[in-house]
């Protein structure tokens, strides 16, 4: 029995609490079942709906699920909140990161009563104290990583160099030395990364994850090697970790159904339907789930939004302030039919591939650049935190699939003013420069597509990711 189970690839992956981090991972999970790997699946009871509502039927009885009590009475997190995106405010992010910590007896108590033998642990890099529980047992761990190889290859450039420290402004262009031809700013960074001399939990965290990422059998990324050739291969000769680009993760979704709207056609769906028998192109608009926005920011996008004349779509969380209901309850008022707003959690994939949606002004995370690449849809970059200052740059000066909204004082954290969104949304969805990064995204979405199909780059990267892990561990396992 042992040697049979040696011989068939057993994976157990643990995503982060968090929408943005767990969608890839459920993604992931359907592209190691298509080849041929058993999955185990952790969780929290108060995330496991989502998790098997997302994967549904096929997927979700392919896969074991686990759940995990999170911690409870953790500060500034009230009781029964286990996911980022239902935090009060971003603010007790790290806190939140920091108790899960709390759930590493119990996973390693239910790593050790798993009967079938395990081949690696693919866990989110926030986890990192997963490391030392598949150290424990020998297990190798890959880190799954939410960051794309050029922000990484960038971020590891300007850390090592200390380039932050030189200019007096946090808007001074900086040049990044092995990539000459990049240009960041300290304001492309958080707080306390941008900092002269970074200090404090979050920045120890932060370090918690990179050293268990660095000390990790391999990363996984949400990538294809065709996008960023040049960051991919200095990642992979930096450090003796290998980077497995097996993306975009999003293609690996046949046989998921992400939503059960209750009705067939949910109002959104039908609003998008009537627009395309208009002939009449949509802009999605979207933030993520964790962004917050000022009233007086929200104000200008409502008013920009009105006299742009664009058809609009504006996904919203359903725990938004009652500030930003209000203006966004207004708008909808004023533009009448040819704006949507939706405040249900809808699948940004089948938005992005309706034949309605010729735009998508973005925050910029990495699965939301990725959906756009793979739908051809060209982006309009709003950065607000953490990676997504970076993917912008990406998207606009490196891959050419985007524009950027103007901001009042040219910081990149600067105040967009409605007149400015205006502008660049009107510039994406009818002018030139609009139609320059439609046809460039449409070549990019193409090769993504193309690396994600059998024999493709992402597809053989994958296959011998398996093989590589299995071998090591078959290796090293104790008998």
């Amino acid at each position: 029995m042992a040697s049979t189970q040696a011989n068939h690839p057993h994976f157990v992956l643990f995503p982060f609490m968090s929408k943005g981090h767990t969608i890839p991972l459920l993604h992931l999970a359907q592209l190691f079942l298509r080849h041929g790997v058993s999955l185990t699946l952790f969780t929290t009871k108060a995330n496991r709906p989502f998790i098997t509502q997302f994967l549904h039927h096929h997927a979700a009885d392919s896969i074991s699920i686990i759940d995990l009590p999170f911690p409870s009475d953790v500060e500034g997190i009230p009781q029964g909140i286990e996911s980022t995106d239902k935090l009060p405010s971003m603010s007790v992010f790290w806190q939140f990161v920091t108790a899960t910590k709390h759930m590493k007896p119990h996973f390693e108590q239910a790593l050790n009563n798993l009967s079938e033998v395990i081949t690696c642990i693919v866990s989110d890099g926030f986890l990192s104290w997963t490391l030392e529980s598949a150290n424990k047992l020998g297990i190798p761990r890959l880190s799954f990583f939410g960051m794309s190889g050029y922000s990484t290859a960038v971020a590891l450039e300007v850390g090592a160099n200390r380039l932050l420290s030189g200019p007096e402004s946090d808007d001074d262009l900086i040049t990044v030395t092995r990539f000459p031809w990049i240009k960041v700013t300290r304001n492309d960074f958080d707080k306390p990364f941008n900092q002269p001399d970074p200090t404090g939990p979050q920045q120890d965290l932060l370090m918690e994850v990179v050293i268990a990422m660095a000390n990790s059998y391999g990363l996984i990324m949400n990538s294809f090697y065709e996008l960023e050739p040049l960051f991919i291969d200095y990642l992979n000769r930096k450090s003796n970790l290998k980077a497995w680009c097996v993306g975009p993760l999003c293609l690996a979704e046949s046989g998921l159904t992400v939503l059960d709207h209750h009705d067939q056609n949910p109002k959104w769906v039908e609003w998008l339907d009537e627009k395309l028998s208009k002939g009449r192109y949509v802009l999605y608009i979207a933030f993520g789930t964790q962004v917050e926005i000022s009233t007086r920011q929200l104000e200008a996008i409502s008013k920009g939004l009105e006299e742009s004349e664009v058809n609009f779509m504006w996904v919203v969380r359903k725990c938004e302030s009652e500030v930003m209901s209000h203006v966004v309850d207004e708008l909808q008022e004023r533009v009448g039919e040819r704006g949507i707003i939706v405040r249900e959690w809808v699948d940004q994939r089948e938005i992005l591939k309706h034949e309605s949606v010729k735009g998508f002004l973005s925050h910029c995370g990495l699965n939301s650049v990725m959906e756009s690449i793979c739908s051809g849809v060209p982006i309009l970059a709003w950065p607000m935190m953490a990676d997504q200052h970076l993917n912008a740059r990406m998207v606009v000066e490196e891959i050419k699939i985007g524009l950027r909204v103007e901001t009042c004082d040219g910081s990149v954290r600067g105040f967009v003013k409605s007149e400015g969104l205006k502008k660049m949304v009107k510039e994406l969805m009818e002018g030139e420069r609009g139609k320059e990064v439609r046809k460039k995204v449409m070549e990019v979405g193409k090769a993504a597509k193309e690396a994600m199909e059998k024999d493709g780059s992402s597809w053989r990267t994958m296959d011998e990711l398996i093989d590589d892990v299995q071998t090591f561990r078959n290796l090293n396992r104790v008998i």
